[in-house]
């Protein structure tokens, strides 16, 4: 019977993973081969050019380095700012937590879009719009209420002698926080950071609306129009520059694997 099991969790997983392998398929092809293969996934003839065309010629070499600096600043705000929310949620008992958490969680239902038009009139008043800062803390802005949720629950469940022994030593809030508590949550970082990490990378609205006057300044998802013209899209540059753009992604979840299972599994748990 383990047997039959282990068949079917098979061809569910290559089923699941057929369109990225397809992708990276396509990303070696040429236009052609791409519609004439059909569903085959090796290629007559490898074109290894599709990727240098796309990492020079499309400036993928540049969105690449506009995403990565605008995803790492993100992550980071959104696990200090989280975490400190969570912290507090869970730690302190002051009038109004009820309603708090209510208020969060009922923001998880509004649409994102609602918020554009009030974001980007802000960043302009500020003379942040069309600029990386600007971008990074319109990301890092957002409720995230999943992740402040996340840490609360874990923070819920820590012994508070913990934090008395720190207070006896000496220690006040913003050193309990970042040498305690924060170190102690790392399943629980290691999942927010992999779920931060995935919105901001894959985002494309916001960075559209912040770079659309200043091309340089694109990220990877917006680079990809590069590719689409008025009359025909160039699509093995396009499969090309998507598995470019997949390959840290991939890396990330792979190093991060174990640590986000225990995170995901300790916030069911709780």
């Amino acid at each position: 019977m383990r047997w039959v099991q282990t068949a079917i969790l098979v061809v569910v997983a290559l089923i699941w993973i057929y369109p990225l392998l397809w992708i990276f398929a396509a990303s070696v092809k040429d236009a052609t081969g791409i519609f004439a293969g059909g569903l085959s996934l090796l290629p007559e003839q490898w074109h290894w050019d599709n990727y240098s065309r796309a990492w020079s010629e499309a400036g993928f070499s540049r969105y690449m380095i506009n995403t990565v600096i605008v995803t790492v600043a993100t992550v980071a705000i959104v696990v200090v700012r989280c975490a400190a929310a969570g912290y507090v949620i869970a730690r302190y008992r002051f009038r109004g937590r009820r309603l708090l958490i209510g208020v969060l969680a009922a923001t998880m239902f509004i649409p994102t879009g609602l918020f554009i038009v009030p974001v980007v009139e802000l960043s302009d008043v500020l003379g942040l719009l069309n600029t990386h800062l600007g971008l990074i803390l319109a990301l890092a802005g957002g409720g995230h209420v999943a992740a402040v949720l996340l840490y609360a629950g874990f923070f819920a469940q820590i012994p508070k002698e913990l934090e008395e022994a720190a207070v006896v030593d000496g220690a006040g809030f913003a050193r309990t926080f970042f040498r305690i508590m924060l170190p102690l949550s790392g399943p629980i970082t290691a999942t927010v950071v992999v779920l931060t990490f995935l919105a901001t990378w894959n985002n494309f609205f916001l960075p559209l609306v912040f770079t659309f006057s200043v091309p340089d300044n694109r990220t990877l998802a917006v680079g990809m129009l590069a590719f689409e013209g008025t009359n025909s899209t160039d699509w093995s540059g396009l499969a090309a520059a998507a598995s470019l753009s997949l390959l840290p992604i991939l890396a990330l979840f792979v190093l991060l694997q174990r640590h986000f299972v225990e995170g995901i599994a300790g916030a069911v748990k709780s």
